[in-house]
């Protein structure tokens, strides 16, 4: 879990979790203005009461139309989002909104820790990002987390420690850590920093394998993955491992990116907003060649599950692992007039193939459970799939 989540409290992890085929996100740092509308809208003054009555479960086209007409503030938007019953309509104040589209943009706020919690509830150090202020304050992998500013972290969840590590936010903020190594602790204070992410980590395997993970689609992920392509194209054998793993979405013109890298054109997705029917293509002349198996779990969703649903549907890649998380809505933005933001689910996105994702999942051409024995099979698939002509 890495430590610039979404600040707050692990309600508002688990909404900020939920915003995963961000449309509205695409439409918000301009990478397809145009293609969903001025949703952002502006500051439309102060706000009249609500037309929709209280008390009653609000659909939410419903709730961004009385946006749109100003006839919605903050307070009343955010008790409707909670209100419509669907489970990804999200309510963000502004500050949140604002660290959000910076995770997207590839950067965010924090100290560069990433943490797990054992079995036995310990929370440990996982990765230590390089050159990051945790870096420099000496802390290291496999270091244990015992408190953040005087408060016991031991047993806590991993959202919770995640949000206290990211604290407000503010770059430049100190942050206490109680750490442990072996029979060592000591505390260290590092100040929190603008970090970029580390959305594509890849590693060179024997055989000539690429594995190539990606957390989330943030802006420039096409274009590491293009790279990288570019990089195996250039050796023997192998192939390609896209472990889409724990990925919980992003910018979707990102994911429609890397499927442009390894598909010749075509289509990718189709999905509705407010009814109307859109579709998503693939770039000409990408990598078709090169041996592809796609690593999915529980944990993979959204945008990820559009490119993963995308290569299996085109025949591109293999699929293993175990049924993706199943979901398939479309959220966008509407932003009210202290800069807050109501995300709206407005439509549903299809597979290639006809298939819907929503509530189903996708499921892999090879079922197996558990992380290693995954990754050995699609290696074992891999190898069964040869070494492309060159």
């Amino acid at each position: 879990m890495l430590s610039h989540c979404p600040p707050g409290s692990a309600r508002r992890l688990r909404r900020a979790a939920a915003l995963t085929l961000v449309f509205g996100a695409v439409l918000a740092t301009g990478a397809a203005t145009g293609s969903f509308g001025d949703v952002l809208g502006g500051d439309r003054g102060r706000p009249s009461a609500s037309r929709i009555p209280a008390g009653t479960v609000a659909d939410t086209d419903e709730i961004a139309e009385a946006i749109a007409e100003g006839k919605v503030g903050p307070q009343a938007a955010e008790a409707l989002v909670s209100r419509s019953g669907d489970r990804w309509s999200s309510f963000y104040t502004a500050q949140e909104y604002e660290g959000f589209q910076q995770s997207l943009d590839g950067r965010y706020v924090g100290v560069g820790l990433w943490v797990r919690r054992t079995e036995n509830g310990r929370i440990e150090i996982d990765r230590v990002q390089s050159g990051s202020p945790a870096a420099g304050a000496g802390i290291r992998a496999g270091d244990r987390l015992l408190g953040i500013d005087g408060t016991d972290v031991t047993g806590r969840p991993v959202t919770e420690v995640v949000s206290r590590l990211r604290g407000s936010g503010t770059s430049g903020s100190a942050v206490r850590l109680g750490l442990r190594r072996g029979a060592r602790s000591w505390d260290a204070s590092p100040r929190r920093a603008l970090l970029p992410t580390e959305s594509v980590r890849v590693r060179h395997l024997p055989g000539g394998v690429t594995d190539v993970k990606i957390d989330a689609f943030t802006k420039g992920v096409a274009r590491q993955v293009r790279d990288v392509l570019a990089a195996q194209a250039r050796t023997a054998g192998g192939g390609i491992l896209l472990d889409l793993r724990g990925n919980s979405g992003g910018l979707v013109t990102e994911a429609v990116g890397v499927a442009s890298a390894l598909l010749d054109g075509g289509l990718v997705a189709t999905y509705d907003v407010h009814g109307r029917q859109r579709a998503l293509y693939a770039d000409d002349a990408g990598d078709t060649e090169t041996p592809l198996v796609v690593l999915v779990d529980g944990g993979t969703m959204s945008a990820a599950e559009l490119l993963a649903g995308a290569l299996q549907d085109r025949g591109r890649a293999v699929v293993v692992g175990s049924r993706t998380f199943g979901k398939g809505s479309v959220q966008m933005p509407s932003r009210l007039s202290d800069g807050s933001v109501a995300e709206l689910t407005v439509g549903h996105y299809r597979l290639p193939a006809g298939r819907r994702v929503d509530g189903r999942g996708i499921e892999p051409d090879l079922a197996v459970t558990g992380g290693a024995d995954a990754e050995a099979e699609a290696l074992e698939v891999l190898d069964g799939l040869g070494t492309p002509a060159r």
